[in-house]
């Protein structure tokens, strides 16, 4: 009965709606009769003033149309009155709205392809959420006609907000320079898209992966064993039944219940259902390893098939190049679309694609009369099929790494979905390094929180992720490889020591290859990989005590808790015989015993085994030596006892000294279990984020190094090297004198020239000699390994010809040497003639020379 009060009151509700509206069969009266209330505008948006933007440093292509583009924009209301006589009942087509500066531009030129510099954005989806988070979202101004303008992308990233069309337009972008094969739709969606209300929709963090269903093969066998017959008594069967029914109708109890639950849940009836128009992004398969047609909505950056029953319709595509009208029927939306965009039929084509070959090539007498009556049509009806797509009046898109960095506005953004809340933060803003936080609550008032799942970045201590389960109280934390201590998960409800906890670790980066230990307060186990002793498992179990432990950093020798049992197992060591490999090992403290487990030899259902008896302290005081009461044995497989008690007293010995060793692997993993929670602790109140050394802004060391070295700069400049005084060690022998005449200038100037003449010649020489001596010991070496090759080993010989290669290789250095001093060495000595001759010193007497 509340059911069908429900549904009348929802039936009244839609009618009340249908009178206030009027709606007809035209769209432009449901335009004129939809208030501003019933358009749904999200919290988080604020009134921008798009008229207030600065225009004026905005380049010219932004101001004024080219002649290709007029041309094209002539083409395009050729295209659009041809459309409109031939389709009457569609609406107008989206082809040359207003940019920002009032100049009307076609939609492809608005597509500006560019590959940004970041590896995120290389790839569809990182693409797609750089979009959705970095911008806001603003409404349509009216929900059943595309907007009057369209603006470029680059003043969309500046102001970080804009309609479905501006995203999709700056998304379709950015796909097309990573290479995918994208393109803008204009088209119809229904309320929760078009208005970005994601209240109803499960937060893609929370979905479960689709589980194929593996389908089991019977392959029919004559000769397979015959089943035995049914023994289950008819009974019990009665009874399971009548248990069955008693569920069943539980089940339904619960379903009614949730029935009333998930009608609350349900979307409202909307009455513009069908005719909100809305655009996204298309990516068609072929480019990228794209097996199949997909869309983007822009505003969530996920991904949908062509049959989502969310896009009710496709109006029409572009992309750089062109602009195709879609021509099959939206009656059943998207999901009897053919996304062939060659197929006339289907998809009308604006401007003939030039890139595509022609499938019938045309005699050269066709093409002249093609020619020749393309160049007797009218303007007006001038309609080139061979024109190209001119370039993009956009600019540049450019993104810098803090705008890329910080992403969302402010730095934070908030989602609401279905029973959970999605807040994101940009790296850094947070001093723990949280960047992403999931609540998780019970009811759809998100009043109950049941769980709470927080991600981190650029941590010191490599947490990644932390989860806390509120009904359980259980908190799972998750670390990146490199962590100090091989931590990868923790488990646990306190951080108090000896309560229960699971710590998981990176086994590669451990010596003794524990991969698992879980901790309570009455036993440890611990899970190994990889040892040389093939030990995979190792149980302790603790005894009652006094007192207990309440300092974190305490002692484990003191007071510590009693070992009762320990257990270990190894894996079979095929070097052993089974009989001789032991698989179990159990040392029970309290009772003074050693069971010994082996492997199962082939072909037996039973283990050999070993249980010792240790002797009591006055037997010990006695004698040492061993009875055949201390060990009792099972041999599989033989009925004869081993009688060789000095092997079994041996065997006694060598376990009795692991059993000391393993207790103090046990002190040492309660001890390590300590030393991990008071790290954890410490890294909790003291947390430290990591810096990259690229990134020269935040990285405060190497910010301080660079102020420092140009302080130093200032303080101390740097003087230009000045040039060597040729003339000092030849005016030390003449005594400095004031002025000198016109023949000890003479003599000075000829005496430092041959001086340096000298040099260069001496240079050459040691440089000649050198390469005579590698010459000579190449030809040495290549005569001995001429006489010796017969007798050289294949290793001999290699380590000769990598000698052989080194000489060649020196000498080759040393002759590259030599021939540029033999060509530097004439222009060095008339560059130093030319210092000399304008030395002030020099230049008096020797101008007049």
């Amino acid at each position: 009965m509340e059911v069908l009060e429900e549904n009348d009151e929802e039936e009244q509700r839609e009618e009340e709606l249908m009178k206030a509206l009027e709606i007809s069969d035209e769209p432009h009266n449901i335009e004129t009769k939809l208030s501003v209330d019933q358009v749904f505008v999200p919290s988080d948006v604020s009134d921008f003033d798009w008229s207030s933007i600065d225009i004026s440093q905005l380049p010219s292509s932004y101001k004024t149309n080219s002649p290709r583009e007029k041309k094209l924009l002539r083409i395009a209301d050729h295209y659009l009155q041809q459309y409109t006589h031939l389709c009457p009942d569609r609406k107008p087509l989206f082809l040359y709205p207003v940019n920002e500066c009032g100049i009307k531009k076609f939609v492809s030129t608005t597509v500006r392809p560019t590959l940004l510099p970041y590896t995120e954005l290389y790839h569809w989806d990182g693409c797609a959420s750089f979009v959705c988070d970095y911008l806001t979202m603003e409404p349509l101004k009216s929900p059943l006609i595309p907007p009057s303008l369209l603006y470029s992308p680059t003043t969309i990233l500046k102001y970080q907000r804009g309609n479905c069309f501006d995203f999709s337009v700056l998304l379709c972008s950015m796909l097309i320079g990573a290479g995918y094969d994208a393109y803008c739709v204009n088209g119809y969606a229904t309320h929760d898209i078009c208005s970005l209300d994601e209240t109803l929709e499960v937060c893609p963090l929370l979905r479960k992966p689709q589980e194929v269903p593996k389908e089991i093969m019977k392959k029919s066998n004559k000769y397979r064993v015959k089943s035995s017959p049914d023994m289950q008594s008819k009974f019990e069967l009665q009874q399971e039944a009548k248990k069955k029914a008693e569920t069943e109708a539980t089940h339904k109890n619960e379903e009614r219940g949730e029935e009333k639950v998930t009608e609350v849940e349900k979307p409202t009836h909307d009455p513009l259902y069908g005719l909100r128009v809305h655009a996204w992004v298309l990516v068609l398969s072929g480019k990228r390893e794209v097996p199949e047609p997909f869309f983007i909505n822009p505003f969530t950056g996920n991904s949908h098939s062509t049959m989502d029953e969310h896009f009710l319709g496709i109006e029409s595509v572009w992309n750089h190049k062109n602009y195709w009208v879609n021509m099959q029927d939206c009656r059943n939306g998207c999901k009897d679309l053919i996304f062939d965009l060659g197929d006339t039929v289907r998809w009308e084509i604006m401007l003939s694609e030039t890139d595509k070959p022609l499938q019938v090539l045309l005699d050269a007498e066709e093409e002249n009369e093609l020619f020749d009556r393309n160049m007797d049509d009218t303007e007006e009806e001038e309609e080139d099929t061979s024109f190209a797509m001119p370039p993009s009046w956009v600019a540049p898109i450019q993104i810098s790494p803090r705008e890329f960095e910080t992403r969302c506005s402010q730095g934070k953004k908030v989602i609401l979905y279905k029973k959970a809340k999605l807040e994101k933060w940009a790296p850094y803003l947070n001093r723990n390094g949280l960047v992403k936080r999931l609540t998780v609550y019970a009811d759809l008032g998100c009043t109950e929180v049941v769980e709470v799942r927080e991600w981190f970045k650029n941590r010191e201590d490599m947490l990644d992720m932390r989860e806390l389960n509120k009904q359980t109280q259980l908190t799972t934390e998750y670390f990146s490889p490199g962590h100090l201590l091989g931590l990868k998960v923790h488990i646990y409800k306190s951080m108090e020591p000896e309560t229960e906890r699971v710590m998981e670790f990176y086994n590669e980066a451990r010596v003794d290859g524990l991969q698992k230990r879980a901790e309570n307060a009455s036993e440890i186990k611990e899970y190994f990989v990889g040892r040389d002793d093939f030990k995979y498992f190792q149980h302790t179990e603790f005894g009652k005590r006094g007192k207990k432990i309440s300092v974190a950093g305490a002692r484990t020798d003191i007071n510590s808790r009693p070992i009762v049992q320990m257990k270990e197992c190894f894996h079979r060591n095929l070097e052993k015989p089974a009989d001789e490999d032991v698989a179990e090992r159990v040392f029970l403290i309290t009772e003074e015993m050693i069971h010994l487990t082996y492997h199962l030899k082939d072909k037996y259902i039973t283990a050999s085994k070993k249980d010792f008896f240790k002797p009591t302290e006055n037997y010990r005081k006695q004698s040492e030596i061993m009875t055949p009461e201390m060990c009792i044995t099972y041999q599989a497989g033989s009925s004869v006892k081993d009688k060789k008690l000095l092997h079994l007293y041996k065997l006694l010995q060598e376990l009795a000294e692991e059993e000391k060793q393993l207790k103090q692997q046990v002190r040492q993993s309660e001890a390590e279990v300590l030393n991990i929670l008071k790290i954890r602790e410490n890294e909790e109140a003291d947390i430290k984020l990591t810096v990259s050394i690229y990134n020269t802004e935040r990285n405060e060391k190497r910010k301080q190094q660079y102020e420092a070295t140009n302080a130093m700069e200032d303080e101390f400049p740097v003087h230009e090297e000045q040039d060597l005084d040729y003339l000092a060690p030849f005016l030390i022998q003449i005594g400095h004198p004031e002025k000198m005449t016109k023949g000890q200038v003479l003599r000075l100037r000829d005496d430092c020239l041959t001086d340096f003449k000298n040099r260069l010649i001496a240079k050459a020489n040691i440089i000649q000699a050198r390469f005579e001596k590698e010459v000579e010991e190449l030809k040495k070496k290549n005569q001995q390994f001429q006489e010796n090759q017969s007798q050289l080993s294949r290793e001999e010989e290699a380590v000769f010809l990598a000698d052989y290669s080194e000489t060649m290789f020196c000498i080759h250095i040393v002759a590259l040497r030599l021939n540029r001093e033999k060509q530097t060495a004439p222009q060095k000595y008339l560059a130093l003639e030319e210092k000399l001759r304008k030395d002030p010193r020099l230049a008096v007497h020797l101008s007049h020379a």
